[in-house]
This record gives structure tokens, sequence and C-alpha cells, in this order.
């Protein structure tokens, strides 16, 4: 396991975007990605990367994969991800709707659509999966309690992570998603968790040095052979205190 702790948020959010090209060039064209405010930055950077290196992504096989989107949420409310998506990343690359996957929070048959996401994730597979991590340790909205075989799946969304996004959701945020699952995500070749700011300092330290929990989603990332963790240096404040529990399973790199 890899950990690279930043000065500052848009540090650790540049080196996300760095290794994201780096693994382009080298090969990688499937992409699961995540939305949320910690993602601004990141995808601003990237953007900007590739625009630098005159890459034109828009005509090749790359692919992206999104972890989850609200259930009941058209994919034109501005609350949505799929909104969320094109503002900060399709639009900017010209990225052709068809290579973008969102699951459809408004499908007629919600378990239908998750089968039919799994299977697209199956048959394409993915080289890199960028992820977030919640205060309570929820990676997707995979919440606490998430069997860890479970795979793309309905979720109602706990009430810590309802408060920690309703000031951010314009309108009444709805309270269930569709999500990639846990073993969904652990498919994927190589992992980028991306946290900021001194609330998600519990949860990472947990999610690295502390045991393997049910009840911590973001612990199952220990079972994973390719985890790499961008970090500011609050959200790194608690894993500094309890690095002995593992530092025989992670490099710590400061940059």
């Amino acid at each position: 396991m890899q950990v690279y702790i930043a000065d500052d948020g848009l540090r650790a959010a540049d080196l996300t975007a760095e290794l994201m090209i780096k693994a382009y060039h080298d090969g990688a064209r499937t992409f699961g990605l995540a939305t949320g405010q910690t993602m601004v930055p990141v995808y601003q950077a990237l953007v900007d990367r590739i625009r630098a290196q005159g890459l034109d992504v828009s005509r090749d096989d790359l692919q992206t994969f999104n972890l989850d989107e609200y259930v009941g949420l058209p994919a034109t409310h501005p609350g949505s991800f799929r909104q969320f998506m094109q503002e900060h990343l399709f639009s900017p690359l010209h990225l052709p709707s068809e290579r973008c996957h969102l699951l459809n929070g408004m499908a007629a048959d919600l378990n239908q659509e998750c089968a039919h996401y799994d299977e697209l994730l199956e048959r394409r597979g993915l080289d890199i999966q960028l992820l977030g991590i919640g205060t309570n340790g929820h990676i997707g909205y995979n919440e606490p309690g998430t069997a860890w075989e479970s795979r793309t799946h309905r979720m109602r969304l706990s009430q810590d992570t309802i408060a920690q996004n309703r000031d951010q959701f314009p309108g009444d945020l709805p309270e269930e998603a569709l999500t990639m699952g846990i073993w969904s995500i652990l498919q994927a070749k190589a992992i980028l968790v991306v946290a900021i700011g001194a609330s998600k300092a519990e949860a990472v330290a947990k999610a690295i040095c502390g045991p393997l929990d049910v009840n911590l989603p973001a612990s199952a990332l220990q079972n994973h052979p390719d985890v790499t963790y961008l970090l500011d240096a609050k959200a790194a404040e608690r894993l500094l205190a309890d690095q002995s529990a593992k530092e025989d399973r992670m490099v710590i790199r400061r940059v």
C-alpha cells in the first residue's frame, strides 16, 4: 500500500491527476470515477494536465464507469452525479456520452439496472478505480454493514451521509442510491483513494491501520494488492499517530 501525504488538498489533487495520467500513458483505458467535493480539484487538475499535454482522450477507447447515482433523480437534475461529471470532466474533455457509463436512478427496474451495470463492468474491467472516503468509512455509497461480497446494488443512505451531503445538495437529498458494491470495487486492477481535511482523518487511519471490519467499508481495501492513498496533512494526522500498527504493509511518502 502506498500512502502519499501532501501539504494541502490542491497538491494531493494534482498528484492524483498525475497518477491517473501516468496510468493512461501506461495503457489504462477504463477508469472508475467518483464524485463529491473532494473530486472537484482532482478533475480540474486532470483536465489541466490533459490539455497541457495535448491529449485528445475523446478519440481513443477511454471509457468511464461512475461509482453511484441517486435513486429517483433524473440525469438532468442539478444534483445528479451525471450533471456533476458533465460539468467537471465529461464536457471539458468532450468525452462521448456513450463511453461515459453511469447508473440510471430512474430505471423502471432498479435490480435489473444494477445487474446490467455489473455485466458492463465484468465485460470491460476497471484499470483504475478512483475513490473518496466518507467520514463513516463508506466507499461509493456502501454504508457501514454492507457485505464485502456485494455487487452493484440499491443502498439506503445512513443519516451520517445524508447530514454530510445535505447542505451541498440543491433540493431534498434522496435517501437511496445505486452503487457499485465492495466486491465490484475490489475487482479494479488499481485503486486510488483521495481524502482531504481533518474530518476524514479518523476514517483514513482506521481504514489503513485498523482491523478488517464490515462496519468500516474502506477497511476492505486492505485486501487489495494495489491501493494508493493520496492525503493532505490534515487527513493524515491520525494515520501518522497509528502507523506502527501496519507499518510493514505501507510505504509513506511526503510530497
